[in-house]
């Protein structure tokens, strides 16, 4: 065998080699994709009902009240005074007697209210009890119901334990810091007037303002039926003062007198709900931090160790000294699954950190913090709530997760919590399963303000699919006591409008979610219909027609909400990706971003199918109907019959704002599911139905844009991400036309090559070159041979013609939208063959640069053919939607990207020796890891991906403005750091390589 056919096999063996290896590498992709698709059960509430609504019993007066004292009766007969406070001069008298018995059990509620003509009176076995008489007997009079027909027993609360938010108490209705529309924190800065940076730390006047917030919310939140509260904080209240080898803190710093001073400001918040019978359960996420802690932890423990139950000690220790000092908190409520920059507080350096991840750690955490909670006679509220980070991340829904992450645990002190949705608050979510299931006590969570449907800006009828959630979840536990309603939370704060819970905006629509989820707590089968038609009677009207149109309208709200924000053949289904499994309503990621990201809406696309796309439109413009009945239920009540003309005005304006909402969203949801069908079958008519749908859809965003920018109340949605899709969208065929003939001329360059190397073609110009550089890829071993007594214009053909091809597909592959992607890639090419053409020195550098070239044309006539269809966005519909040309395009690519390296070292050996050949050519490749990793690194690694995922548009545009992209891949920012530090290593393996060996140890000898 001669030595040319043996460097030929031995050049097929490599090649078929990295093939396999790269098709490899595809199907792993392929996997980490992971996109799976399975049938969802979604939930089936009953369509709602619409009560038939009677004309207004007249409200009546109350000549006189006897009722026992303190803060608990007064706040209820207070109540009571308000609901009658409008009653006429010849109204009917009624008296009122109130008698609680001795009875010290919160969980009986329960009450008789007997009606003797005028005499009207409420017993119970308990203070509560009668408590909740009055309130109910309020509502009545509210409801514009005869007292007699309250007449009767009414039995305990189906539910003990109902808590809520603190609402917006201390949050500042500052217009401008909601006017830009993209602050995305989860901070709600609640209390920030009432801080000061430095000694007294405490404004009082700010103090004594926010306290009559808290007063009016807890009086509002009892009076729905809510008897505990959950505070946000814990970490600002103590100083962990007396840990073992402290303090954590040295004498006089700050933290210390700050502590004393916040829990001296808001230790009568506490007490006052204490009086109002309102539990109070601080609310923090875990691990809870300083700095101080941090480094304290770092000294004592070797870090921030989550399984290490001395590290939980320390967290218990103060809570107990917490509990101590402030008696009416009665527990804590942790969160693991969600921490970091987005719920800091800006100016303060208390911090959270997701660093709770495995299971033993969760175990760990409670074990310890249970026993103390025990030991206090408090309570831990334990949230499954996961984002998919760590060995826990699924505990949220997953029946088997939870058991591992809870099962065993056996502490009457714990409490766990978790929401009703198997997901996040999205409609079309399956009831979640994990609430049926374990031996704890259980409350279920509900969000009235729905952060990922407008933030509570369109009407939302939730009480349907709430009482059918509790019933079917009470029905399969028996263990369930409580649910927790946010009445306000969850979410960014300052991103949406400015509806702030009893003090800004029109806050009554979701109030409404508030008040069915407490009246289904009392009573799992209440009759959501009169709920309705009473909140509609207390805010709008007493008019029975206007009440009933209104209660009409709020029935058709669901329909509006989940086809217009939910692509329904998409949201039915339950969809793994990435090791996460995304909303049902990805299309908005999140809240109000209209995303234009190619992985999101290439993939909804070939879920949905080809088949189901009319549907799919169809569904917007029934929901854009549903809408316009809404807004026509409304219009058609009478202004004179409403309470207050400036309710009715802020109605038919949030329904304006949601038909033209929806009106938008329809038309972008035809836009890109045309787009999608063009990219999968390259038909003329679904490019012409794209561009079509793309001009109503941006003449539609314009319009909301007018109309809606700047307005705090009815903000326009962030339309950045998918304005960013359009343009790269607009270039796409100008772009396959540029990869076509882009891709012919490298073709021609290359057949050239071919055919130069057997004809007379060679003596043309260029035509050496062109043949070189196809000997010198394919045979690199006759790289110097081949570039023997080329003439100056073929040497520069040789650097320029795949140097510009080099730029122009990387280039055309990002749309000329991205030069940060093509700073990396061309720079890094560069400084390889910078490093490699110093350690080639005085000889022919040619031989390399012809390899290297060569390869890098046939590695740009595989990503041409992939652009010269529909553009980079067919590239990219293909890498995400189809497996096996994902698997095909990954093999071929990846065997030429490392065949260049290989044909660089063949192609120098011939001139140095394969050892040295190979030094050469590790230095070039650790000298470009390193560097560009340097560069990455400086900049740091979220930035970087962030920015390049702007330019390129792969990636959802709201993952890095939410919690960052690093985070939700689970990337180490370390990272470029690391990448870093491979590549000196390479480096310097290559140089040590490189150095002429033999010499040295001849001249050694000698």
């Amino acid at each position: 065998m001669t030595t040319a056919v043996r460097r030929g096999i031995t050049a097929v063996v490599t090649v078929l080699v990295l093939v396999a290896l790269g098709a490899g590498i595809g199907v792993a992709v392929g996997d980490a994709l992971g996109i799976r698709v399975e049938e969802s059960g979604r939930m089936h509430p009953a369509e709602p009902a619409i009560a038939r609504v009677e004309a207004s019993v007249p409200t009546p007066s109350f000549t006189d009240i006897d009722a026992p004292g303190g803060p608990r009766f007064e706040a209820a007969i207070d109540d009571l005074t308000d609901a009658t406070a409008d009653a006429a001069p010849d109204a009917e008298q009624f008296t009122l007697t109130v008698t609680a018995g001795p009875d010290e059990d919160e969980h009986d509620d329960g009450y008789a209210l007997a009606a003797d003509g005028p005499r009207i009176r409420i017993d119970a076995p308990t203070e509560a009890g009668v408590v909740r008489g009055v309130y109910d007997l309020a509502a009545q009079i509210r409801g514009g119901r005869a007292i007699e027909d309250l007449a009767g027993t009414h039995e305990p609360s189906r539910l003990p334990f109902r808590m809520v938010d603190i609402g917006a108490v201390g949050v500042t209705a500052d217009p401008e810091e909601w006017r830009p529309g993209t602050n995305y924190s989860h901070v709600s800065d609640a209390f920030r007037d009432v801080y000061l940076a430095d000694e007294p730390y405490i404004d009082e006047a700010a103090l004594d303002d926010a306290f009559d917030e808290w007063d009016e919310f807890l009086r509002t939140s009892v009076a729905q039926g809510y008897n505990a509260v959950a505070w946000p904080g814990f970490i600002e209240y103590v100083d962990f003062a007396d840990v073992p080898d402290g303090p954590v803190h040295p004498d006089g710093d700050p933290h210390i007198a700050r502590a004393a001073a916040l829990r001296d400001a808001f230790g009568p918040f506490w007490d006052r709900a204490s009086e109002l019978g309102v539990d109070v359960f601080l609310r923090t996420d875990m691990l809870a931090l300083t700095p101080a802690l941090d480094d304290y932890f770092t000294k004592r423990f070797g870090g921030a160790d989550a399984e290490n139950p001395e590290l939980w000690q320390v967290y218990a220790d103060a809570l107990d000294e917490l509990y101590a000092d402030q008696p009416a908190l009665d527990g804590v409520v942790i969160r693991i699954g969600e921490a970091g920059d987005i719920y800091d507080t800006p100016g303060w350096d208390y911090y959270s950190a997701l660093a709770v991840r495995s299971v033993d750690a969760v175990r760990t955490m409670l074990d310890v913090l249970t026993a103390g909670a025990e030991a206090s006679d408090t309570e831990v509220v334990f949230r499954t709530w996961s984002v998919g980070i760590g060995d826990v991340g699924d505990m949220h829904i997953d029946p088997e997760s939870y058991e591992a992450v809870l099962g065993g645990i056996d502490s009457d002190a714990l409490v766990v919590s978790t929401k009703y949705t198997a997901g996040d608050f999205y409609s079309w979510l399956p009831l979640n399963e994990t609430l049926a299931m374990g031996e704890h006590r259980r409350i279920v969570e509900f969000q009235s303000r729905r952060e990922f449907e407008a933030f509570g800006s369109f009407p939302n009828d939730l009480g349907p699919e709430f009482q059918w959630a509790l019933g079917e979840l009470l029905a399969q536990n028996p263990n369930i006591e409580g649910i927790w309603t946010w009445t306000q939370d969850g979410g960014p704060w300052r991103a949406g409008p400015m509806s702030l819970y009893l003090k800004s905006g029109f806050w009554q629509l979701y109030e409404h979610n508030t008040r069915q989820a407490a009246a289904l707590a009392r009573d799992p089968g209440a009759d959501l219909a009169q709920v309705t038609a009473d909140w509609a009677r207390e805010w709008f009207s007493d008019d029975p027609a206007t009440v009933a149109a209104i209660a009409q309208a709020m029935a058709r709200s669901r329909s509006a909400i989940e086809n217009g924000l939910y692509l329904a053949p998409f949201a039915e289904s339950r969809v793994s990706a990435l090791g996460l499994e995304p909303p049902p309503q990805m299309w908005l990621f999140e809240w109000d971003i209209l995303t234009g990201d190619s992985a999101t809406l290439d993939v909804l696309y070939a879920i949905i199918g080809p088949d189901r796309i009319e549907e799919t439109i169809q569904g917007g413009r029934v929901a854009l109907a549903a809408a316009e009945r809404m807004r026509a239920d409304v219009e058609e009540t009478d202004a004179a019959t409403w309470h207050d003309p400036e309710l009715r005005d802020a109605f038919l304006e949030t329904l304006d704002y949601e038909i033209d909402t929806l009106g938008m969203l329809g038309a972008y949801r035809e836009m890109f599911l045309a787009q999608g069908e063009w990219h999968d079958t390259g038909s003329p008519e679904a490019y012409e139905r794209w561009q079509h749908a793309r001009d109503d859809y941006v003449a539609r965003a314009a319009a909301h844009v007018d109309a809606y920018e700047g307005d705090v109340d009815l903000p326009a949605w962030n339309l950045t991400a998918a304005q960013l899709g359009i343009d790269r969208a607009d270039r796409d065929l100008l772009v396959a036309w540029g990869a076509r003939i882009l891709l012919l001329l490298a073709v021609a360059w290359l057949i050239i090559g071919m055919l130069s190397a057997r004809t007379r073609l060679v003596r043309r110009p260029g035509a050496a070159a062109a043949r070189a550089a196809w000997i010198a890829s394919t045979r690199p071993w006759r790289a110097r041979e081949s570039t023997l007594g080329m003439l100056a214009l073929d040497r520069w053909l040789l650097v320029v013609i795949p140097g510009g091809l080099l730029v122009a597909t990387r280039a055309l592959q990002t749309s000329l939208l991205s030069w940060t992607h093509l700073a990396l890639v061309f720079g890094a090419w560069l400084l390889f063959l910078l490093v490699v053409r110093v350690c080639v020195g005085i000889r022919s550098p040619y031989p390399v640069i012809a390899a290297v070239g060569g390869v890098v044309v046939l590695r740009c006539i595989v990503t041409l053919f992939a652009l010269a269809f529909t553009g980079p966005g067919g590239y990219w519909f293909a890498f995400w939607t189809e497996p096996v040309a994902r698997v095909v395009y990954i093999a071929i690519a990846f065997a030429l990207f490392v065949w260049a390296f290989i044909a660089a070292g063949w192609a120098m050996s011939m001139q140095v020796g394969a050892r040295r050949a190979t030094g050469f050519v590790l230095a070039g490749v650790g000298a470009a890891l390193a560097v560009t990793a340097f560069a990455v690194a400086i900049v740091g690694l979220e930035r970087a991906l962030t920015v390049w995922n702007d330019e390129m548009g792969l990636l959802p545009w709201g993952m890095a403005r939410i919690l960052g992209i690093t985070t939700f891949l689970e990337i180490p920012a370390s990272t470029p750091w690391w990448a870093a530090g491979v590549g000196l290593i390479v480096l310097a393996a290559g140089s040590l390589l490189a150095l002429p060996w033999r010499r040295r140890l001849d001249s050694a000898s000698r």
